[in-house]
């Protein structure tokens, strides 16, 4: 069974940063696509970036491109999402989610997720 667990979240004044980790454990088979995703309240979950563990792939939303960086520390068993220059509605829960059925085609590198964790909060004051 796949297990993750996010660390990292806190709280920041616009133009912060943070650095979220995700720590999996479990059958490699269903960690090829780990992603973060992000919910704010009243609104729908969204992937912010995404990374092919086998080959180190990454894919962001555009809305991050130049300020979030997804990395995958094999050894470690943790992807880290390293955000730089937060603004405010970067806030929200963010988590973190593997599948095994990887897709060259999909948005944020699985169309599903099956395995998720409990998610950490970001809050980002103006």
């Amino acid at each position: 069974q796949v297990r993750l667990v996010e660390s990292g979240g806190g709280s920041v004044q616009a133009g912060g940063s943070l650095r979220l980790s995700c720590t999996y454990s479990g059958p490699r088979y269903n960690l090829n696509c780990i992603g973060w995703f992000r919910q704010a309240p009243g609104k729908e979950r969204e992937g912010v970036a995404s990374i092919y563990t086998r080959d180190g792939r990454k894919k962001y939303v555009d809305s991050v491109e130049d300020r979030f960086t997804i990395s995958h520390d094999d050894a470690e068993n943790t992807v880290s999402l390293l955000m730089h220059n937060l603004k405010p509605e970067d806030a929200g829960m963010y988590y973190c989610a593997s599948d095994g059925r990887q897709s060259d085609y999909a948005p944020m590198c699985a169309y599903e997720y099956d395995f998720w964790g409990q998610g950490t909060q970001v809050a980002v004051s103006a």
